[in-house]
C-alpha cells in the first residue's frame, strides 16, 4: 500500500511537471504575438486545462496508455521505475529548453522498466511483443510524425483559407470544412459505441481465449480440460455476440435515441441478463480480495495456484447470483450460498452485501454508451466555425477592413483557438497520468479493469496538470513562440485551431499523441505558408531527432532504474 502511494504521488507530480513543461505548448503564440503576458498567458491556459475535465468523457488515451504492457508484467516496481525515468528526462529536457514529449516519455519509461521485469522473471529469449502492446506502441511511433504532418496540413489549410479575398468563398469553405467535420465524429462516436458496448460483453475478452486455448491446444492436442475451456469460451462468445447483434440496430440510431432509453430497452428484452450475472459475480469476488490474489500471481508459482483454484471456484457463484437477480431467493440467502461455494471472508461480507444490493445492470450499460458520447466536441466545432465567420463578416463587411482591425480581431480570436488547444493538452495528457495511476491500481488489486478506475483520479490528473501549467515554462516558450518561426496573430490562430483540432482526433481514437508534436507542427505549417526559408530548418531537425530519441532513452532509463529498484525492493 505504501509503494501504491508513493506511485500515485510521483504520478501526480509527473502531472505537475508536464504541465509546466507543456505549458508552452498552448502559450507560446499568443505570448509571443503579445496578446497576453505571461502571467495572463499560464493562468488562461491552466483554466482550459482543467474545463477538459467536463468534455472528454470516454477516457480513451488513458485506457490506452494503461494497456501499453500486458497485465502480466503490470507490478509496482515497473510503474515506480517508469515514472522516476520519465520525471528525469522531463526535467532534464525543461532545463535545455528542449520542447520533447512527455507523452512519449511516459509511454517509454512505462515500456522499458516492463521490458526490464519480464526479462529478469523469463529470461532474454522472450519476445518483447509479448510484454507490451505492439498495436499501442506502433500507434505511438507512427504518430510522432502523423501528428506534427496532421498539425502542418490544418494549419496550412486555415491559413490559405483565412486570406483569401473573397469572403464568400471563404465562408463556403468553412461551412464544407465544418460538415465534413462532424461526420467524421459521428463515425468516431459510432465506433466507439459498439467498440464500448463489445467491451460490456466481453466479446474481445472470449476472442482472446479462444485464440489462446487454441495455440495451447497445438501443443497439447489431446488435454481435456483444454477443450473444455474452449468449449465453454466458445459458447460464451457466441451468446455475447447473439446479444451485441440485437443491440446493433439501436446502437446505430444512437443520436435519434440516448443512452438510457437503449439501456432500457435491453433490459425489457432480457439482453442484459447473461452479461448482469457475469457482472455482479466479478462485483461479489472482488470484494472478497480476489484482486489482491491476482495482484499476487504473478510474483510465485504458488500464488499463481492458489489465484487459479480461487478463479475456477468463485465462477460458482453465478447459480446464486442468477437466482438473486431474478428474485427467487434473498440477499441473505444469496450470500450464504455463495459462502458455501468460496468462503467470504467475516470482513468482506458487509461489501459483498452492498455490491448486491447496489447492483443495477440498466445504469452500468448506459454509462458505458454514454461514454462514447462526443456531442460536446462536435457543438464546439460548429461553434467554432459560425465564431469565426460571424468574425469575419462584422470586420470585412459591416466595419471598414484596416490593416489594425484586422489584426485587432486575430488577436481576440488567438484568446479562443489558445483555449481550445489548452482543453485539447489538458484532455489528452491529464489523461495519460489517469491511465498509469490505473495501471497501479490494477497492478495492486484495488480495481479489476480501467472502467472501475475512481472518479478522485481523472480529478486529481487534471488539477495537477492545470496547477503545473500555471508555473510555467519560460525556456520552452522562447523556443516553440520564436525560435521555429516568427509567429503573427493571424498564424497563431491558425497553428493553435489546428493543434486542437488535431488532439481532439486523436483523442477520439484513443492514440496518445505529443501536444508538442503537434503544435510544432502547426508552427512550422503556418511558417511555411510565407515561404519556406521563413521556418529556421536547423532548429526544426534538432527538435526532431528529441522526438525519436525519447522513447528508446525514456526506455533505458527506466530499465536501468527498475535494475536498481529491484536490488531494494
Amino acid at each position: 500500500m505504501t509503494l501504491l502511494i508513493i506511485i500515485i504521488a510521483l504520478a501526480l507530480i509527473f502531472d505537475y511537471i508536464n504541465g509546466f513543461h507543456d505549458a508552452a505548448n498552448s502559450i507560446a503564440t499568443v505570448v509571443s504575438t503579445k496578446v497576453l503576458t505571461p502571467l495572463q498567458a499560464v493562468l488562461w491556459a491552466a483554466l482550459f486545462n482543467s474545463v477538459a475535465y467536463w468534455i472528454f468523457k470516454d477516457h480513451a488515451v488513458a485506457n490506452s496508455i494503461s494497456k501499453t504492457v500486458y497485465k502480466e508484467f503490470i507490478t509496482l516496481p515497473v510503474i515506480f521505475s517508469g515514472l522516476i525515468a520519465a520525471i528525469f528526462w522531463n526535467l532534464l529536457t525543461w532545463w535545455y529548453g528542449i520542447p520533447s514529449s512527455s507523452s512519449h516519455t511516459l509511454i517509454g519509461g512505462f515500456a522499458g522498466a516492463a521490458i526490464a521485469h519480464a526479462l529478469m522473471i523469463k529470461g532474454f529469449d522472450i519476445s518483447w511483443s509479448k510484454i507490451v502492446d505492439a498495436d499501442t506502441i506502433m500507434k505511438t511511433v507512427l504518430f510522432i510524425f502523423l501528428a506534427p504532418l496532421i498539425g502542418i496540413i490544418i494549419s496550412v489549410f486555415i491559413t490559405v483559407v483565412t486570406i483569401m479575398r473573397n469572403i464568400w468563398w471563404r465562408m463556403f469553405i468553412i461551412s464544407l470544412a465544418t460538415l465534413a467535420t462532424v461526420l467524421m465524429f459521428d463515425i468516431f462516436e459510432n465506433s466507439k459505441i459498439n467498440e464500448n458496448v463489445k467491451k460490456f460483453y466481453g466479446i474481445d475478452k472470449y476472442k482472446k481465449e479462444v485464440v489462446s486455448i487454441k495455440e495451447e491446444l497445438l501443443k497439447k492436442p489431446a488435454d481435456t480440460a483444454l477443450i473444455a475451456a474452449l468449449t465453454l469460451n466458445e459458447e460464451k462468445l457466441n451468446k455475447a455476440n447473439a446479444s451485441y447483434e440485437l443491440l446493433h440496430p439501436l446502437l446505430d440510431d444512437f443520436d435519434n435515441s440516448s443512452a438510457n432509453k437503449i439501456a432500457a430497452t435491453a433490459k425489457q428484452n432480457g439482453w442484459l441478463e447473461s452479461v448482469a450475472v457475469s457482472k455482479l459475480k466479478d462485483d461479489a469476488r472482488n470484494a472478497n480480495d480476489f484482486l489482491f490474489l491476482e495482484s499476487k500471481a504473478a510474483e510465485s508459482d504458488s500464488a499463481k495456484a492458489e489465484y487459479d483454484i480461487v478463479k475456477e471456484k468463485t465462477e460458482g457463484y453465478k447459480a446464486p447470483i442468477k437466482l438473486f437477480l431474478t428474485g427467487t431467493i434473498s440477499k441473505d440467502s444469496a450470500i450464504i450460498l455463495m459462502n458455501g461455494i468460496y468462503p467470504i471472508r467475516p470482513k468482506n461480507i458487509e461489501k459483498v452485501e452492498a455490491k448486491l444490493l447496489k447492483f443495477n445492470i440498466e445504469k452500468k450499460f448506459a454509462a458505458e454508451i454514454d461514454k462514447a458520447d462526443n456531442s460536446i466536441i462536435v457543438y464546439g466545432v460548429i461553434g467554432t466555425a459560425i465564431l469565426f465567420m460571424l468574425v469575419y463578416l462584422y470586420v470585412e463587411k459591416i466595419k471598414t477592413p484596416t490593416a489594425y482591425t484586422v489584426a485587432n480581431m486575430f488577436k481576440k480570436l488567438q484568446l479562443f483557438s489558445s483555449a481550445a488547444f489548452s482543453i485539447g493538452h489538458g484532455g489528452n495528457d491529464a489523461q495519460k497520468v489517469m491511465g498509469i495511476i490505473g495501471a497501479a491500481l490494477i497492478a495492486s488489486g484495488s480495481i479489476q479493469d480501467f472502467s472501475q478506475l475512481p472518479s478522485w483520479v481523472p480529478v486529481a490528473c487534471y488539477l495537477a496538470i492545470g496547477i503545473g501549467t500555471m508555473s510555467g515554462g519560460w525556456k520552452i516558450v522562447k523556443t516553440m513562440g520564436s525560435k521555429i518561426t516568427k509567429v503573427t496573430p493571424l498564424e497563431g490562430v491558425a497553428a493553435e485551431t489546428a493543434g486542437a483540432f488535431t488532439l481532439f482526433f486523436t483523442g477520439q481514437m484513443g492514440i496518445p499523441v505529443s501536444t508538442t508534436h503537434t503544435i510544432t507542427g502547426s508552427i512550422i505549417g503556418v511558417g511555411a505558408t510565407k515561404r519556406l526559408s521563413a521556418v529556421r530548418w536547423g532548429v526544426t531537425t534538432s527538435l526532431l531527432w528529441a522526438w525519436v530519441l525519447t522513447i528508446p532513452v525514456s526506455a533505458t532509463l527506466a530499465a536501468i532504474t527498475y535494475f536498481i529498484v529491484s536490488i531494494f525492493i
